[in-house]
């Protein structure tokens, strides 16, 4: 079975590097699975799971946001943050998604910034929850 050199990068680390079977991503448009070969592209990637599969097993990372990049010889995702399920506090994900439903259910005037800034949170917060389990 074909490989590819998979790179996942956050402004604060090399979160991965190694040669993988494939790789399924969130992008703006939709769901999309590369394989080596696959043509190049760039596309904006949506908070959501991201998982890498070598050999039969498939590896979960919780990526929030960013970009993925296919070349032909690697795919590099560059994230805001990405983190495997074993990094994940469940404990302050779980709060992070409470304090995001209680600023999004809060009653009187929320400006459109905050109010989207909740949303991002609880997406993040969800992310990290599904990852973990």
């Amino acid at each position: 079975m074909s490989t590819i050199l998979l790179e996942i990068v956050t402004p604060d680390r090399l979160v991965y590097s190694e040669q993988v079977n494939s790789v399924t991503v969130r992008g703006v448009e939709g769901e999309l699975g590369i394989l080596p070969g696959h043509i190049s592209f760039v596309t904006p990637l949506q908070i959501a799971p991201v998982y890498v599969k070598i050999g039969n097993e498939r590896t979960p990372f919780a990526v929030q946001g960013g970009f993925v990049e296919v070349r032909k010889d690697k795919i590099v995702i560059l994230a805001e943050s990405a983190e495997r399920a074993g990094e994940i506090d469940l404990e302050r994900a779980e709060a992070a998604k409470e304090r995001a439903e209680t600023r999004l259910n809060a009653k009187g005037r929320q400006d459109e910034v905050d109010h989207r800034r909740a949303e991002l949170a609880l997406q993040r917060a969800m992310n990290r929850i599904k990852i973990s389990n």
